[in-house]
């Protein structure tokens, strides 16, 4: 995080006393919560480097947990506004009437946890590793506007999409995100024509353009959905804690990815460089990371009106692309 952002959210902090000065400063309880979150740093870690004991810095971290993350969370993970249609798309034809009611992109992220023996089968993913499953959802402009967190590594990203709806994650009316091939075709969750080329790596350089309706549908969804990849790409990369296991308790856990996802925000709205990011080292050693699964198996369900909808964008799609090629 640059000087300049990090000096701006800790006035956002101080302004609303979500955290406070004590014999230790605002400023550093924030730094060394980031620089936890940034390093996956144990108490030890923050012990050397801030020279605190380590139940100052339990106290204070599980206070951002407990207090500074639900808050700040109800503030900066927000859904778009299902009144405006996103530039990326409005601005672009290849994506625009088709996909003008489109809110963003919706993806499933495996993120390592440390959990008591007895609690680990439900947590066991594909790979054998121990994980949560994380849903995320993007706008086209890289902000996480929503973020579930604490399902069983071993639940596909349909049951966790499930669960977030039940409990409160909503599409309104004539609304809809973009999910991949692992999740229900729906009128609001759209997902690719299974069966047909998908990937944007096949219909690069070399490859053949879209052939029927089908296709061109497919290649532009992909350059869409991209966005939720990139953006949990930047994140992990920022918060290289979300590839490891942490020593922290499993409530707090569930809260790591949450918090990444606020400060990723947070970074994007004070216009933080992401080429600044390429260029810093990595804080944790790779050998560490977790190898997790990346994606879930097709799904082959859908609804009578999620596959009318995108049959009606697709033609749609279709016919313009054929005008433009005559």
């Amino acid at each position: 995080m640059e000087p300049h952002i990090f000096r701006e959210v800790a006035t956002y902090l101080r302004r609303r006393r979500l955290v406070v000065d004590t014999r230790i400063t605002m400023e550093e309880k924030l730094g060394f919560f980031l620089y936890m979150l940034s390093h996956s740093a144990s108490y030890e870690d923050l012990q050397v480097f801030f020279g605190h004991s380590n139940d100052t810095f339990h106290h204070h971290i599980n206070h951002f947990f407990k207090v500074v993350i639900p808050t700040l969370a109800r503030r900066f993970l927000q859904p778009p506004d299902p009144h405006q249609v996103q530039p990326k798309i409005q601005d672009n034809p290849r994506f625009y009437p088709f996909f003008k009611n489109c809110l963003g992109a919706i993806d499933g992220t495996h993120v390592p946890i440390s959990i008591s023996p007895e609690k680990h089968s439900p947590f066991r993913n594909r790979k054998g590793t121990l994980s949560m499953n994380v849903m995320v959802a993007c706008d086209f402009d890289l902000n996480i506007t929503f973020v579930s967190s604490g399902w069983e590594g071993s639940a596909t990203d349909s049951r966790v999409l499930r669960s977030a709806m039940s409990k409160g994650f909503q599409v309104p009316p004539e609304k809809f995100y973009l999910v991949d091939g692992g999740y229900a075709n729906t009128a609001s969750f759209l997902a690719p024509y299974r069966g047909v080329r998908y990937h944007l790596k096949e219909f690069g350089a070399g490859h053949r353009r879209p052939q029927n309706r089908k296709e061109l549908f497919n290649h532009r969804h992909a350059l869409l959905r991209n966005h939720v990849e990139r953006a949990l790409g930047v994140l992990k990369k920022r918060f290289p804690i979300l590839k490891v296991a942490t020593f922290h308790m499993l409530e707090n856990q569930v809260k790591i990815p949450i918090a990444a996802a606020i400060f990723h925000n947070l970074i994007r709205l004070l216009h933080g460089d992401e080429e600044w990011l390429d260029h810093q080292p990595d804080n944790i050693d790779p050998s560490n990371f977790v190898a997790l699964p990346n994606g879930d198996q097709i799904n082959d369900l859908g609804t009578t009106q999620g596959n009318a909808l995108r049959d009606t964008i697709a033609q749609e799609m279709w016919a313009r692309y054929q005008q433009y090629l005559n």
